[in-house]
C-alpha cells in the first residue's frame, strides 16, 4: 500500500478543491492509504473528505506570514504519517512542500498545477514572487502533474522540467452532477427568475483571471438585443473586487438583469437552474466548472484559453478571450440554438472522456509509477 497525503490551502469552494475531493475519494483504499492536510481551519467542503478512509488534518496556519511554527507543525504531522509521497495543490503548497523537503527526505514530492496563462500583473508582489520561486522550486520536484496541456506547456516555458511534467485532465462524478430539472427550478425561483427566461450562468470565483469585466460587457450587448435574457454570477472574491464588478453592471445598464449569487454549497442544483453557463476567463488551465455543467448536459461558451476548446469539443462555443462583442455573438448563437435539437450531447462527452474514475485511475498509475521507487521505512 502507497501513503500519500495531500497538502492544499484550504477546503473552500474552488474548482482544484472539488478535484481533489474526487479524487481522494476515487481512489482505491486497498491501494492507497490517503492523508489530506490544510493550511487553514474550516472550509464548506470539508463534509466531502468524511470517507472514513480518509484523514484529514489541519495546520491552522495563523495567517500570511505565520510561517516556522506553521512548517514544523507541517513536518511534526508528515514525520506521524511517514507518507511515501507528499501531493501538494497550487503554488504555495507547491512551495512549502520543497521548502521541508530535506526533513522529508525519504517521502517524493509531486507538484499539482492548475492553471495556464497566469497575468501575474493583476496579482500583488506576493503572489507574483511565490510563483517564480514555485518555478525555481520546480527542479526539486519528483513528478509534475498539470491538469491540463496548455498548463504543462506554459509551465515548462516558464522553466519547469519538462521530463517531470505529464497531464492529467480533471474528472467530473457524474452521479452528481446530472440532469435535474426540478432542483433547478428550485434555485431559479429563489432568484425570482420565471421559467421562461433563458439564464445565462458564470461559475467562477471573483478573480481577475476569471476577467468578469469581459462577461459583464458582453452580457450588456446580449441584453439589448434580446429582453428575455437574464444572467447570475455564482462565486465569491474580495469585497473591493467584487464592488466594482457591480458598479460595472449598473454602469452597463444591466444591474436589474443579473444576480450575485455568491457562494454555493448546491452547485449541481445551480448548474441545472441556468441554460447556459458562459466562462470568460482570460486564463485556465482545465475549467472544472465548465466540465461540471457538460455533465448536467448545458451547452458552454468559453473564450480559447487553457484546455477549454479540448474539453468543449463540439458541443460548445469557442471565442477569443477579452472580447466582448465576440463573446456576445457566442451567447447570442448559443441562445439561438436552445430551440433546435443538438448534434452533440456535452454529458455524452464528459462521460467518454472526463469521469472521476478515469481521473483516479489515471493519478493512481502514475503514483504508483512512482511510489515503487519510494524507500520503505
Amino acid at each position: 500500500m502507497i501513503r500519500i497525503a495531500f497538502l492544499i490551502r484550504s477546503l473552500e469552494y474552488g474548482g482544484s478543491e472539488r478535484q481533489l475531493a474526487a479524487l481522494v475519494n476515487g481512489l482505491d483504499p486497498k491501494r492507497f492509504d490517503v492523508s489530506v492536510i490544510t493550511f487553514y481551519a474550516g472550509g464548506a467542503l470539508e463534509e466531502e473528505f468524511t470517507n472514513k478512509n480518509i484523514k484529514l488534518f489541519c495546520l491552522r496556519k495563523r495567517g500570511r506570514w505565520e510561517l516556522f511554527g506553521f512548517l514544523w507543525r507541517l513536518v511534526q504531522e508528515l514525520r506521524a504519517i511517514r507518507p511515501d509521497i507528499l501531493h501538494p495543490y497550487l503554488v504555495e503548497p507547491n512551495l512549502v512542500s520543497v521548502l521541508i523537503k530535506p526533513l522529508i527526505s525519504k517521502t517524493k514530492i509531486v507538484f499539482g498545477i492548475r492553471a495556464s496563462d497566469m497575468e501575474l500583473k493583476r496579482y500583488d508582489w506576493f503572489i507574483r514572487m511565490n510563483f517564480r520561486l514555485q518555478t525555481l522550486a520546480s527542479r526539486f520536484a519528483d513528478l509534475i502533474i498539470a491538469n491540463s496541456e496548455s498548463g504543462r506547456e506554459y509551465h515548462v516555458a516558464l522553466g519547469f522540467p519538462p521530463q517531470n511534467c505529464i497531464v492529467i485532465h480533471g474528472g467530473v462524478d457524474t452521479e452528481r452532477f446530472r440532469p435535474d430539472p426540478e432542483s433547478g427550478r428550485r434555485v431559479r425561483a429563489e432568484w425570482g427568475f420565471a421559467n421562461g427566461a433563458i439564464l445565462i450562468g458564470c461559475v467562477a470565483r471573483l478573480d481577475p483571471v476569471k476577467d468578469h469585466p469581459t462577461f459583464l460587457r458582453a452580457a450588456a450587448l446580449l441584453a439589448r438585443e434580446r429582453a428575455d435574457v437574464r444572467f447570475v454570477c455564482i462565486g465569491s472574491g474580495p469585497e473591493n473586487y467584487a464592488s466594482r464588478l457591480r458598479r460595472l453592471a449598473e454602469s452597463e445598464g444591466i444591474a436589474d438583469r443579473i444576480v450575485w449569487a455568491g457562494e454555493r454549497s448546491d452547485v449541481a442544483a445551480v448548474y441545472n437552474a441556468v441554460n447556459i453557463v458562459c466562462s470568460s476567463s482570460s486564463g485556465e488551465g482545465f475549467p472544472n466548472a465548465i466540465a461540471e455543467a457538460m455533465a448536467c448536459d448545458l451547452s458552454c461558451v468559453v473564450t480559447d484559453v487553457g484546455d477549454s476548446a479540448l474539453l468543449v469539443g463540439d458541443t460548445g462555443i469557442v471565442v477569443p478571450p477579452g472580447n466582448p462583442r465576440a463573446l456576445a455573438r457566442g451567447l447570442s448563437e448559443c441562445v439561438a440554438q436552445l430551440t433546435s435539437a443538438r448534434e452533440s450531447s456535452p454529458r455524452a462527452r464528459i462521460e467518454e472522456f472526463f469521469t472521476v474514475d478515469q481521473l483516479a485511475d489515471k493519478t493512481a498509475a502514475a503514483l504508483r509509477e512512482l511510489g515503487h521507487r519510494a524507500p520503505v521505512y
